[in-house]
């Protein structure tokens, strides 16, 4: 994990430092022009001025001044979230109080207290995930209750977010992955369920040329390469629409935008696919002028217009018209066959819809105005709300149960009754149980989905009409955590668990008490403290109920550990840990603890595992992750765990790079596709162990309907060995696709 290159510096003089601030100023107070009220303008300055005299020592990592980042956070409050001119005035004051002399009273006395509340809503979350050596999950309940109490605190965060995102580059590599890890765990999946689709876009593409450099630079050259081919067969693809539409009388826009980097790469690695296999690299999108009463009727009728036109794909029909998604978003996409023999995506939607999909809940307040019924957003809070009221779970827990729960897309479950539960996608009968109510889901025996019985561990679709079978004697269990998903259901059956736990811990306790007065010892925070460690539990509870179910033999505790009513037990004796003596070649590849890799600023060399789940080799971009109980592990900085790893474990990370070392091996795997041929085994072989001498250490070739499949684990050297295979077998021929895997077990 090296440095990035480096970056020119800043380099402005004082002076010309003072128009571009003043500049970038103006062109904030244009966008905002059209919000500007009466004495507005005059509160803008003074938080504008205020903001820059408190920053006027500061700079960022780049060299510019300190000023520019809230003025650019401002801008993107106004243009890309449509938030007016309260939230421009925090946007501009967020890092005062954290960073700077002024405090909460001076933004009272200046401001009054709505924008003083959300100022200090912005602080606490900044204290909270923005400290270096924090989780980032470990405060987040805290975040939450201020999305619930002022939505706005949120939208400024993911805006400070994004503007701190597309300056990333002035970063060091490990704050670089560090950040984009977060953004891709946290913020992007908030961005999308706050309706915010661009910027949740453009967080993810962000984040994905940091953890994915290589396939990021490859997606766009190839995006790039074939943008003038891309254009020609939309404008011949929208032509006979257009014309259909206008002739229909329907006042309507129509184009075709490419999709995200980020939303192609997810289509390889789901599908399987090349780059040029991805059929649906763009969307058509329809924007409709229409009238509120109309907007439906519009939509369905340009529907209409499209399949006379080209056939649809009936499996690939959205409404969300009928029923918007939780976080408000409204449309009909349709995927239909062009001329060409290409499946295109065409979205339809109105300008109201359009606004709502672009900006979220800014446009959801805009549009909620003299209205009385509570929208999906304020349902949302609710939930959010009734599930923290009740929450003691373990902060990372929490947060990955936040995530399935509320940040997912759902799924449209009915009761018996037809009233509509929203649920999360992977939901489960008990999941919608404990929707229902608490008390149904901890006596849920079992359901009727569509008037048939399963078991309470039922995955849901949507559409699906559920009854819930309960009795009296049922009791939560341990195992229910493994499959229930949202947050309500995990909250309410852990209190259950810790509830029963108490009751029988409550046994251990007066087991526990008897004990000790038998062997004169005090029972005593002291004496428990001790026992504790010595049995290695996290809690006093812990520790009672091993006791109960006697995991803790209480006859081990002996009077000779007793010394004046306290207990004092014998220091266990530190191994001493011999030199790992040199072991060669390929017998060093299984090894865990081989010397390669160096970490820090020194160059000294440390004792290490390789992640079991990633399979790193020199070469590959790495990480050091400090595990517990295990020393350091190695990740590559791809792997399927680094993202929750680096976003809530950041102060674990260790910054790693290979040293050169030609004389070790290390195991690793290729997939082989190709038209099924005599000899094609003999060539393989050939290649690998004849020509580039490498050891192969297992190998299975299937074939079938004239096509081959092979698993291939070697033993390499470092990743350019690995680079130059995959290359040469590519070029074989009859050879149709090689893949590098990772994991101990054969790849699907």
């Amino acid at each position: 994990m090296d440095a990035v290159a480096h970056i020119p510096r800043y380099n402005l003089n004082e002076e010309d430092e003072k128009k571009l601030i003043l500049r970038e100023y103006r062109s904030l107070l244009k966008a905002l022009k059209s919000k500007l009220k009466p004495g507005d303008k005059n509160l803008v300055r003074v938080a504008f001025e205020m903001a820059a005299e408190a920053h006027k020592t500061m700079r960022r990592k780049s060299g510019e001044p300190y000023i520019l980042h809230p003025i650019a956070v401002a801008k993107i409050c106004v243009q890309e979230i449509g938030l007016g001119v309260r939230s421009t005035i925090c946007s501009l004051l967020h890092d005062t109080v954290e960073d700077t002399d002024i405090t909460l009273d001076d933004v009272q006395r200046e401001f009054g207290t709505e924008i003083t509340k959300i100022v200090d809503g912005l602080t606490k979350i900044s204290n909270i995930i923005d400290v270096d050596a924090s989780q980032q999950a470990e405060n987040f309940k805290k975040i939450l209750l201020t999305l619930t109490d002022d939505p706005r605190v949120i939208l400024i965060k993911l805006a400070d977010r994004l503007h701190n995102m597309r300056t990333l580059d002035s970063m060091k590599r490990e704050k670089q992955l560090k950040i984009s890890s977060e953004t891709v765990y946290v913020y992007a999946p908030l961005d999308h369920r706050m309706g915010l689709y661009n910027i949740k876009t453009e967080m993810e593409d962000l984040a994905m040329k940091y953890m994915e450099p290589d396939v990021y630079k490859d997606i766009a050259r190839k995006l790039a390469e074939t943008k003038k081919e891309r254009t020609k067969f939309i404008n011949e693809f929208i032509k006979p629409l257009k014309d259909k539409i206008e002739k229909a009388g329907v006042n309507a826009e129509i184009y075709g935008r490419p999709k995200s980097i980020h939303s192609i790469w997810n289509k390889m690695k789901k599908k399987a696919v090349d780059f040029e296999e991805v059929y649906d690299l763009f969307a058509i999108r329809i924007i409709l002028d229409s009238p509120p009463e109309k907007e439906k009727e519009d939509c369905w009728k340009v529907y209409s217009l499209i399949t006379d036109e080209y056939n649809p794909s009936p499996e690939r029909l959205r409404d969300w018209l009928s029923n918007p998604k939780a976080n408000g978003y409204e449309a009909l996409h349709t995927t239909v066959m062009s001329g060409y023999g290409k499946w295109v995506e065409v979205q339809i939607r109105t300008k109201r819809m359009n606004e709502i999909a672009e900006k979220g809940l800014a446009a959801h307040w805009k549009y909620k105005e003299g209205k009385v019924e509570e929208n999906r957003f304020d349902k949302w809070f609710q939930q959010i709300r009734e599930v923290m009221s009740s929450q003691e779970t373990d902060s990372i827990d929490f947060l990955q149960d936040f995530k399935t729960s509320f940040l997912a897309d759902e799924i449209y479950v009915y009761t018996p009754k037809g009233d509509v539960k929203m649920l999360p996608v992977g939901s489960t009968a008990l999941d919608f149980a404990f929707a229902i109510h608490s008390a149904i889901g901890a006596k849920t025996i079992g359901a009727k989905v569509n008037h048939k019985l399963v078991p309470i561990s039922h995955k849901l679709h949507s559409g699906d009409q559920v009854e819930i079978i309960t009795s009296n004697k049922q009791k939560a269990s341990e195992d229910w955590l493994k499959f229930v998903v949202t947050s309500k259901a995990k909250g309410r059956i852990r209190d259950s668990l810790k509830e029963e736990k108490r009751l029988v811990a409550d046994e251990g306790k007066y087991a526990l008490q008897r004990k000790l007065e038998g062997i004169d010892a005090q029972f005593s925070q002291q004496n428990l403290d001790e026992l504790m460690q010595w049995y290695k539990q996290p809690s006093h509870v812990d520790l009672f109920y091993q006791v109960a179910i006697k995991n803790i033999d209480l006859r081990d505790l002996k009077k000779e550990y007793v010394t004046g009513g306290k207990i004092e037990f014998p220091k266990p004796v530190k191994p001493v840990q011999e030199k790992p003596e040199f072991i060669p070649h390929h017998q060093l590849a299984e090894r865990k603890d081989t010397e390669l890799v160096i970490f820090g600023e020194s160059s000294d060399k440390i004792v290490y595992n390789l992640a079991n789940c990633c399979k790193p080799i020199p070469g590959d971009d790495v990480f050091g992750f400090v595990t517990t109980g295990k020393g350091l592990t190695i990740h590559r900085t791809n792997c399927p765990n680094a993202t929750k790893l680096l976003s809530n474990y950041g102060h674990r990370v260790v910054k790693t790079k290979w040293a050169k070392n030609k004389e070790i091996s290390f195991l690793t795997g290729v997939k082989i596709v190709g038209m099924d041929d005599v000899g094609v085994v003999n060539k393989i072989t050939n290649l690998i162990s004849g020509e580039l001498k490498i050891n192969i250490s297992a190998l299975t070739i299937e074939a079938k309907e004239g096509l081959f499949m092979g698993n291939i684990r070697l033993y390499v050297h470092d990743k350019e060995e690995l680079d130059e295979l995959v290359q040469r077998l590519q070029n074989m021929q009859g050879i149709e696709s090689v893949e590098r895997y990772d994991t101990e077990e054969k790849p699907v």
